[in-house]
């Protein structure tokens, strides 16, 4: 039998499961007991994977020594810079390493060592002894070590197969003739990560062209003469620094580890023991498996049989969620086909009958506005559903619902529906009008776990543990090959829609016992339900766009583009493609040598993100030019080029879609297209809200703004005297605070000590640090202190309240708005002191931006009422924060000015008075 050993590089493993599995979308990493499960799922399933597919004869998980090693001796900066160890991945050490004891793997380490020189240590030695070792492990340093004998094992990603590099991959790859050579590379090259300085100036492909000349450091060094420039000046300079870099860099091999053949041979697992530990996790599948011994050395069948019970040749992804769900296939269920009369009127009978209405509409598509109706499927008893096919014509289909309207038109009804703002739009189309209670299963997780996920299959799977079908199994994958719901076979198409209500039925009761539990209800009841018909409307209105002004806008910027362009070429000496990072990011650094000490990304390569950049600015006049350049780019790529293309054929106006459960602080986000992103700071990019216009010459757009809303709300929820003061004096806020905290009079304050009052103003109220304030307001870290030490002094409530909020968090997990909305802040009581920090932000911003949020839908909510009651022709447009946006009729300006206000700034009482500005103008820039 072959003798396979493989090491596996513990923590490179946990950290790239960790991230992996917490930002995959269709993962929630959280169990019911709060725990983020990402690190052990995502490890385990990478070891079970490894057993299953590769048989190995030997195997240990090497850890890093938690005490200092011997590079510290020689470079005691050696990685200091690598950020503190996540809080989510330290609580779960302790269950990764006893799962690795219950496979009765062993766990090594080394006092003084890296897992890196255990392991290359463990891999020479084993290559003596005959062995073939595979260092598994996504890191690069690892290819220094590599012979006919010794591999690098990249495990699988998203499906793909594992990557296995000897000699050969490895030299081709950073086109050396040996893999040794890599070492020289890292040491020229240095490593942000491990703060491996390096020589200055030398990138990656620098420093492989000059192993490629020299062969090695010490060949490098030999040769400096041949060097010109400032290379040559920088390598000559920093030799001792290279030749520690070469060091830091180099794997050990003498790690004082014993080679015990015995000791590393693949055992059986402890099933009951990884029983246990999985049932604890809520891992059922795992658990399910492991007592059935799915994980063995030698298959029955003959096949590779992996955790999942599939193939292991089908490669299934390492974020696949390991759970045992219920199905259709194994829960009984009826699930009924309408079609004929007299079955239509029973079904009629039985939702007339029932109290609470579950339903869902099936449509060709995901934009209501084009898309079409294919049936409805409703639900009134958990396990019991219907689904009623449509015609085809837009005629019949109305024809088909009428005799439905009435009970949708029922006000004693509570109508449940997931995401149900799109199946009133798609109603609408038909004339259906829903005047009963809703209940939005979508929206009442969202209050109940606002950072969390909310689409229905992950609700389900969590809350029911049941695994609906998949719509994808009808109509295939996204792209040109997929199917209209319409092929669907028909019997299959019910199973599916019937289904969809059944669970979305089930899911309400447990929500809304939780709102109620949790005092979440009036929230949900009174803002977030009847917000929804508000958006509804909104979204169908739509706003009138002038196309012909943006294409001439989009050629003015054309032109303007190419003149940059040219600048751009001129400064850099040679053409090049400026949207490609990787090339301006060496035209910036390597010829132009813009900066001693060139920003990398985590990845190694060049950093040229707009933030780096902007601390650039000053170096070279080539950068003003590249971030001229990137904007006017995006203004016309991104607005005066797309917008024309989101204009609805039908309706000739712009739509786009509001959704109540992106933003965990209650604001509402805007998509397909994102119209509360329009530009408004640069003079160019206000030209694009220009294009936003009345719908007719009867019409101009009114813009309602609240005032320092956030200021406010933070002067109410502190109770700070001085600065409710100067709201109720309607005093300018940031001159008032400018002569407090710089000791002057109101009339001594200059535009200077007013915008670093402005500063520190809402700064305050996102947590900044006298280190963000210093580069905010371009001052010394020194001064940015004592302007918020005299900031705290004038205000001392407002410090008190940051510090009441934050100490509540700790106790409690979360932070409350105005109206009782929740923010939870796991990481509040974090040992991180970064994780802790962002944390801590939160619990102060939260309250404030999140009472913001509830206060402008409670006025959208009441002028909406109070528009329809007075039947007005007037509609309401946009909401873009802290502003809405109306096409008002001439003859009733003065009356919408006048209701708008009142409802803006009556929708909460606040010991401060809330206050809007508006305007009207025939687009809305001039509005606005």
């Amino acid at each position: 039998m072959e003798k396979k050993l493989f090491l596996l590089d513990a923590f490179a493993l946990i950290y790239r499961a960790y991230f992996a599995l917490n930002n995959n979308k269709h993962f929630n990493p959280v169990n019911s007991k709060g725990f983020n499960t990402a690190a052990v799922l995502g490890f385990t399933n990478t070891l079970v994977d490894l057993l299953n597919s590769e048989k190995p004869s030997h195997i240990a998980v090497v850890f890093d020594a938690p005490s200092k090693t011997v590079r510290h001796d020689e470079f005691p900066e050696y990685k200091a810079n690598r950020e503190e160890m996540p809080e989510d991945i330290r609580s779960a050490l302790p269950i990764i390493k006893d799962i690795i004891e219950a496979f009765n793997i062993p766990i090594l380490l080394s006092e003084g060592y890296e897992a890196d020189d255990v392991i290359g240590t463990l891999a020479k030695k084993a290559e003596k002894e005959g062995f073939k070792t595979f260092m598994m492990t996504p890191d690069k340093d690892f290819g220094q070590l590599v012979t006919n004998n010794i591999f690098m094992y990249k495990p699988a990603r998203m499906g793909n197969k594992p990557e296995v590099m000897g000699p050969a991959e490895v030299c081709a790859k950073y086109g050396i003739n040996r893999p040794e050579q890599l070492i020289d590379i890292l040491g020229m090259w240095g490593d942000s990560v491990d703060n491996i300085p390096g020589i200055p100036g030398v990138g990656e492909k620098t420093a492989t062209k000059l192993v490629q000349a020299y062969g090695d450091m010490e060949g490098l060094y030999q040769h400096t003469d041949e060097l010109k420039g400032k290379l040559k000046e920088k390598v000559e300079a920093n030799k001792e620094q290279a030749f520690m870099s070469k060091y830091l860099a180099t794997i050990l091999l003498d790690a004082p580890v014993p080679f015990d053949e015995k000791e590393l041979e693949h055992q059986e697992p402890d099933r009951e023991k990884l029983h246990e530990i999985f049932s604890e996790l809520e891992f059922r599948t795992l658990s399910k498996r492991i007592l059935q011994k799915d994980i063995s050395n030698s298959p029955s069948n003959g096949e590779q049989m992996s955790l999942f019970g599939e193939s292991a040749a089908e490669d299934r992804p390492q974020e696949e969620v390991a759970r045992d769900f219920k199905t259709s296939e194994n829960t009984p269920h009826n699930y009924i086909l309408i079609e004929s009369e007299s079955e239509i009127s029973n079904l009629i009978e039985v939702i007339s009958d029932a109290d609470e209405i579950c339903f869902d509409t099936e449509t060709t598509g995901l934009n209501p506005l084009t898309a079409d109706l294919i049936g409805i499927s409703f639900c009134v008893k958990a396990g019991e559903a219907y689904y009623m096919p449509v015609p085809d014509t837009f005629e019949q289909i109305v024809d088909s619902l009428k005799v439905f309207a009435p009970i949708f038109l029922n006000r004693n009804k509570i109508f449940i529906a997931q995401n149900i703002k799109y199946d009133l739009k798609i109603l609408h189309k038909y004339g259906i009008v829903i005047e009963g209670i809703c209940f939005d299963t979508m929206i009442a997780h969202y209050i109940l776990h606002p950072d969390s996920r909310h689409n229905m299959d992950l609700l389900s799977e969590t809350f029911l543990s049941y695994r609906p079908i998949s719509i994808e199994t009808l109509i295939g994958k996204k792209g040109k090959n997929q199917k209209s719901m319409r092929d669907v076979d028909l019997d299959k198409v019910t199973e599916y829609a019937a289904e969809d209500a059944d669970i979305t039925f089930q899911l309400k009761s447990i929500f809304y016992d939780s709102l109620q539990k949790e005092n979440l209800y009036e929230l949900f009841e009174t803002i977030e339900m009847p917000l929804v018909g508000v958006l509804t409307e909104m979204e169908e209105e739509g706003i009138k766009l002038d196309i012909d002004a943006l294409k001439d806008f989009s050629k003015e910027l054309t032109n303007d583009l190419l003149e940059l362009e040219k600048a751009i070429l001129k400064f850099a000496g040679t053409d090049f493609n400026i949207d490609s990072p990787k090339q301006l990011g060496q035209i910036l650094y390597e010829v132009l040598e813009i900066t001693d000490k060139p920003p990398k990304t985590k990845t190694g390569q060049y950093s040229t993100s707009e933030d780096v950049l902007t601390r650039l600015t000053g170096k070279h006049e080539i950068i003003d030019k590249v971030l001229s350049y990137r904007s006017l780019k995006k203004l016309k790529s991104t607005y005066a080029d797309a917008l024309p293309d989101e204009v609805n054929a039908q309706t000739g106006r712009v739509h786009t879609t509001y959704s109540q459960t992106i933003a965990a602080t209650g604001r509402l986000s805007s998509v397909s297209p994102n119209l509360q992103n329009i530009p408004i700071r640069t003079k160019r990019g206000r030209e694009i809200r220009k294009a936003f216009v009345a719908r007719n010459d009867q019409f101009m757009i009114l813009s309602a703004d609240y005032s320092q809303i956030e200021l406010r709300i933070i002067a109410a929820l502190s109770q700070d005297e001085s600065m409710i003061a100067a709201f109720k004096k309607e005093e300018d806020i940031h001159t008032s605070t400018a002569a407090k905290i710089f000791n002057v009079a109101d009339n001594q304050v200059d535009r200077e000590m007013r915008t670093k009052a402005k500063s520190v103003n809402f700064g305050i109220i996102y947590g900044v640090s006298a280190f963000g304030l210093a580069q905010n307001i371009n001052v010394s870290r020194s001064e940015a202190k004592e302007i918020i030490d005299a900031y705290f002094t004038q205000y001392p409530d407002v410090k008190k309240y940051m510090d009441g909020s934050i100490e509540k968090a700790r106790k409690v997990g979360y932070v409350e708005t105005i109206m009782h909305r929740r923010r939870h802040l796991r990481d509040i009581n974090s040992s991180n002191a970064i994780v802790r920090g962002a944390a801590e932000r939160n619990a102060i911003n939260a309250p404030i931006q999140g009472s913001a949020a509830d206060i402008i839908k409670l006025a959208m909510i009441n002028i909406q009422r109070e528009m329809h009651e007075k039947s007005l022709r007037s509609k309401m447009l946009l909401q873009v924060h802290d502003e809405l946006v109306f096409d008002v009729h001439l003859e009733e300006m003065e009356l919408m000015k006048t209701l708008v206000k009142d409802k803006m700034e009556h929708a909460v009482q606040l010991e401060v008075p809330l206050t809007v500005e508006m305007n009207a103008a025939g687009n809305w820039l001039e509005a606005h």
